[in-house]
């Protein structure tokens, strides 16, 4: 069984479903949030548009500690921006998957802030979590821009705005 190019498959379907979930995210309601708890809708998008860059770590690297590479969101101002770098996260993750072999998929992989571990993965559970996680946090913007009363692309079949099916 070739892993790699399963996961490769669904990397390719889920940036369909992706990028057509980003592209409708309006800059005027970047700042805006369902909850004070909640992120904003720019917060969210960025975040969704980096998570491609996380197979990159899983396949080349053996953890990340946020104690010496602290988190910076990408700045974003617009939807333009936010769909270029999306794209861009999207081929690094995209060419780093194709030319990983499956003998590292069992290998350990570490999040931690210094000594702090928040999680422990095999490099092939990681690469899993992160379309997981793609897939999460893509499902809370939905929820975002339906609050938004934007219209909603379908996932993995019509969503109640598409009237064609």
């Amino acid at each position: 069984m070739d892993i790699i190019k399963m996961f490769l498959e669904e990397f390719e379907q889920e940036a369909q479903t992706t990028r057509k979930m980003l592209a409708i995210v309006p800059t005027e309601k970047f700042d805006w949030q369902p909850h004070p708890k909640s992120m904003t809708v720019k917060a969210l998008a960025s975040h969704i548009a980096e998570l491609p860059t996380w197979i990159t770590y899983a396949v080349t690297t053996d953890e990340l500690d946020f104690g010496t590479e602290p988190y910076t969101p990408k700045e974003l101002k617009t939807n333009t921006e936010l769909m270029a770098f999306f794209e861009t996260s999207l081929e690094d993750g995209r060419s780093h998957l194709a030319t990983a072999k499956e003998e590292i998929l069992p290998e350990p992989w570490v999040l931690r802030n210094g000594e702090q571990i928040y999680s422990t993965f095999t490099k092939g559970s990681l690469i899993r979590h992160t379309l997981s996680q793609i897939i999460h946090h893509r499902a809370q913007l939905g929820v975002f821009l339906r609050l938004l009363d934007i219209p909603i692309p379908g996932s993995y079949g019509p969503s109640a705005d598409d009237t064609n099916f």
